[in-house]
């Protein structure tokens, strides 16, 4: 077996990838490798830790070795000495591309959240003798270590401030408080992912890590050096960023040098066209973004020294991807003024640099289109790839692929029975021949769907549906960028493709099938011009507390606006009909801004902080945010927001979404919606620290239909 010494050369080396050639490092492994081979012959081959590492919200060019002007020579790092894809595709949501990486099923077909009819890949690799952690952001039902993980540290909400955290975060399932002080969610994921590792290491079981990093999702808010590094490096806009990515993408070979970027879209105006206050602000937003990315870079480099000192780092399968491309959601953004350098400056994100830092590719988060859908994805196994370091591979894979792989890799076994769960069959399949050097034919088309956008990739043709708009076809193979819409010109293949989706959709994912009209002849993609409430609203200067997208203004006073309610009631706001049945709030959405209002809540509730749980059943667009004031003299929507992310599938769905670390709150508001449709809520209900209804509604004088 190799020695320490020999395995601490061989960690420096690994560390300093990017100062030294691949080839001199390949021949260290290499010999490291057959040294140890020499030794006993006999002895089998050691089963491989499992390290997995998902961001939030990155955008393809986000890393350097996608492109970036980010500084992420760690990343680089793996991927020159690993494998990265090109093609590699996710859910373009968070929680549903959660659900997907650990059970390799899509979101809906596993039971979504609850995971009722899946899996964990921590379930599969402890039930093989695994030692099983698990550190950062949940996002999903229950806690981690209900499915499988024996150690978890980190928050179960989608989002939390990087300073202060929230009142979700949790160490081995019980509450953990949040310092108040020398806290950052990003290095503190690292270092009880370390802690946990080294847990591992006084056993002698192979182990299986989960690195969840909320970074680089809003709120924006970057340590105070990492955001120093790159002030003054956006000056020049997203425009010139963009063409510098894509230029970068034709030298490091992600795409063919005679391929074009998309254009930029009506939405997204020219640099030099903003106001100078707007320009400031973006600035300092990118700003944000880059030290944020940076800052995850970091910490991945702590955790591979960690590797290399213990020896470990030659035969840990590390896999690191994303759950969507960047977001353009302009919601809310307090003391724009300020360096998002602490916890009481919180930004949100914005159009224009998810526009670049999706760069190729066309539209974001939540699109079925390349830029919502497909982002980085590394594999670092230096004792098991095959494949010639830094190669790229082209072949579609899928964030499902993830766990036949592992248990692939790992020689385990999926069940196909468990207790107390209803198991579906696993639709990904496993990538290990492709880490052999070898290639796979995928056995069924890829199915994309994240609620009204839809999608199917099968082979070099892909069908998009964009916000229910008709379908749009793509020869992916000679258009990656989706901007020669064939949908007229081969209106066979499209039909048979929309087919084929509301098939899978049926037998797969369980769930509705799709029959959008088909539109009239268009060679440009429909997207293009399209709007969305939620996009920032370039035609304005920034401002505090004032939604950054066009969906959502903030209504003047009218005249009955002072009107004082029942202490506790609801009332609907505006474009928008409220009734009761029996116990059920049904909610009629007639136009933008509508929602639901708690205008003085009892003097007398326990002090908090609080939650508010809620089912909902959503036919309407787009998501939603809670709103709550915590002085006497706020007036909504002033006071704390928090987005709600939220499905509109026509099914019941469970929300509990922490409100801060308050005690007292005075006014509250919910918004399910971004537009028209219908929705119904039921078991809504503020909660108590000690998990208790403090009150619940409906409690108002409603209508009451029979």
């Amino acid at each position: 077996m190799p020695t320490k010494t020999m395995n601490d050369d061989l960690g420096k080396h690994a560390m300093n990838a990017r100062r030294i050639s691949c080839t001199t490092l390949l021949m260290l492994c290499f010999s490291v490798a057959n040294f140890a081979h020499g030794a006993d012959e006999d002895t089998p081959p050691q089963r491989p830790n499992v390290l997995l590492i998902m961001v939030d919200d990155l955008g393809y060019s986000d890393l350097g070795c996608y492109g970036s002007e980010i500084k992420t020579p760690n990343l680089d790092g793996l991927a020159a000495n690993g494998l990265r894809f090109s093609q590699f595709y996710n859910t373009a949501k968070c929680h549903s591309s959660r659900v997907s990486l650990l059970t390799g099923q899509y979101c809906i077909a596993a039971g979504d959240t609850s995971l009722a009819h899946a899996v964990t890949s921590a379930e599969v690799l402890q039930a093989d003798g695994y030692f099983t952690a698990m550190s950062g952001k949940w996002h999903l039902d229950k806690q981690p270590t209900d499915f499988g993980f024996q150690r978890y540290f980190g928050h179960l909400s989608g989002a939390c401030n990087y300073f202060r955290g929230d009142n979700t975060f949790r160490l081995n399932g019980e509450p953990w408080i949040v310092p108040d002080q020398d806290f950052y969610t990003t290095v503190a994921d690292v270092d009880y992912a370390m802690r946990f590792l080294n847990e591992a290491e006084e056993t002698t079981d192979p182990w299986f890590l989960y690195l969840a990093f909320n970074a680089p999702h809003t709120p924006l808010q970057a340590l105070p050096e990492d955001y120093a590094k790159y002030k003054g490096r956006y000056d020049e806009g997203w425009d010139k960023i963009r063409e510098q990515r894509v230029q970068r993408q034709h030298e490091l070979g992600l795409l063919p040098k005679t391929s074009q970027p998309s254009e930029r879209p009506a939405h997204i105006p020219a640099w030099d066209t903003l106001s100078e206050k707007r320009q400031t602000f973006e600035n300092k937003r990118m700003t944000a973004l880059a030290g944020m990315i940076d800052r995850v870079d970091q910490e991945v480099g702590r955790l591979i020294e960690h590797l290399e000192e213990t020896g470990e780092l030659d035969n840990t399968l590390i896999w690191f991807v994303s759950d969507n491309g960047a977001c353009p959601y302009d919601r809310i953004s307090q003391k724009i003024e300020a360096e998002p350098t602490r916890g009481d400056v919180s930004w949100s994100d914005s159009t224009g640099w998810a526009w670049a830092r999706n760069s190729p590719f066309r539209l974001y988060k939540q699109n079925q289109t390349e830029g919502g859908i497909s982002t980085p994805a590394i594999v670092h196994w230096p004792a098991g790839l095959k494949t010639k370091p830094g190669s790229i591979q082209r072949i579609p894979a899928h964030l499902i692929d993830i766990l036949p792989t592992i248990a692939d890799a790992t020689d385990s076994t999926i069940p196909t029975t468990f207790a107390d769960r209803d198991l579906r069959p696993v639709s990904g399949q496993s990538l290990l021949p492709i880490f052999e050097g070898e290639t796979i034919e995928r056995e069924q088309p890829i199915h994309l769907l994240f609620s009204s956008d839809r999608g199917l990739r099968d082979g070099d043709w892909k069908i998009v549906s964009f916000r229910k708009e008709p379908w749009e076809l793509y020869n992916i193979a000679t258009d990656r960028m989706e901007q020669h819409n064939l949908a007229h010109q081969q209106r066979d293949r499209l039909t048979q493709m929309a087919q084929k989706w509301n098939e899978m959709a049926k037998e797969v994912l369980h769930t509705q099938t799709f029959d959008p009209k088909f539109g009239v002849p268009s060679d440009k993609p429909i997207s293009m011009t399209a709007t969305h409430p939620e996009w920032t609203d370039f035609s304005v200067d920034p401002q505090n507390n004032v939604r950054g997208g066009t969906g959502r203004k903030k209504a003047p006073k009218s005249a009955s606006s002072n009107k004082q309610t029942a202490s506790g009631s609801i009332r609907a706001r505006k474009n928008m009909q409220l009734q009761r049945r029996e116990s059920e709030l049904h909610l009629t959405f007639t136009g933008d801004d509508p929602g639901i209002a708690i205008d003085r809540l009892p003097e007398d509730l326990p002090p908090g902080p609080y939650r508010l749980a809620f089912d909902l059943l959503s036919e309407a667009e787009g998501n939603g945010e809670v709103f709550y004031t915590t002085t006497p003299d706020q007036s909504l929507p002033k006071g704390q927001h928090i987005p709600i992310e939220i499905e509109s599938d026509g099914r019941w769905h469970s929300h509990t979404i922490s409100l801060g670390d308050t005690t007292k709150i005075y006014r509250l508001r919910l918004d399910v919606s971004e537009g028209k449709g219908l929705a119904q809520i039921r078991g809504l209900r503020l909660l108590s620290t000690q998990n208790e209804p403090v009150i619940r509604w409906p409690i108002a004088k409603i209508k009451v239909l029979k």
